[in-house]
């Protein structure tokens, strides 16, 4: 393959699935050569990125990604896709080692408010404890003027719950327990707009997407770029 990009996945696997069933889904291809052409890097095994950024005697995530960005710069992809949003802890690191483009999924995320709602001014976010200590979407919200709204403790709670008890552990989704905290975001804490930062919590979106709270998908955003990106 000449023009191709590389998505670096696993993280998890089943978030991963979806992203590539929706990029796949969205562009409306009509023969299987009009698929855009790319290389699935399925890490399942990086350790967990929550884990190692609340603990740094854990597990360094960092090492295979840097490994995976190394060995497939080597195959010229045009761009690389990293659908997790807590990895984009390591972006800057990541990205100084190759030329080659890593789309921010963060930042496409919030940059695609305006295009998506009108007269937004308070941004909420659901995410996991890594990426909200972290701080990633924090400084993507702020810098486009917005007020960042983070979820209390016990929404933080329910999120990590969501994401790892249910999503990871059993493949499942808690629908009222979905529903419940964009309840409390929108509801409770003022939100004009919740965006999911967690890729489990895309799929948890696209599985129990049957409600009208206004949010931000950051992984169906990044399906849209991808697939924009793919075929400049």
């Amino acid at each position: 393959m000449n023009d191709f990009f590389t998505v670096i996945g696993g993280m998890g696997t089943q978030a991963t699935e979806s992203y590539i069933h929706y990029l796949n889904l969205n562009t409306n291809a009509k023969s299987d050569q009009e698929y855009l052409d790319y290389i699935l890097v399925n890490h399942a095994s990086v350790p967990d990125r929550t884990d190692y950024i609340l603990d740094s005697t854990k597990p360094n995530p960092f090492l295979p990604l840097k490994e995976d960005i190394i060995q497939q710069s080597k195959l010229k992809p045009k761009f690389f896709t990293l659908p997790c949003n807590t990895a984009h802890y390591f972006f800057d690191d990541l990205q100084s080692l190759t030329s080659i483009p890593i789309l921010h999924m963060p930042r496409i995320a919030i940059n695609s408010i305006k295009s998506n709602y009108s007269n937004v001014k308070r941004v909420g976010l659901l995410a996991t404890d890594g990426t909200l200590h972290d701080g990633v979407y924090d400084k993507e919200i702020i810098d486009a003027g917005y007020e960042l709204v983070k979820p209390t403790k016990k929404i933080a709670e329910d999120t990590m719950t969501l994401i790892y008890k249910y999503i990871k552990e059993k493949n499942e989704v808690n629908e009222k327990l979905f529903h419940h905290m964009l309840d409390e975001m929108i509801n409770q804490l003022n939100c004009d707009v919740v965006v999911l930062g967690c890729t489990e919590l895309s799929l948890a979106q696209d599985r129990c997407g049957n409600h009208n709270y206004p949010i931000i998908d950051a992984q169906m955003e990044l399906v849209n770029k991808t697939i924009q990106k793919a075929r400049s």
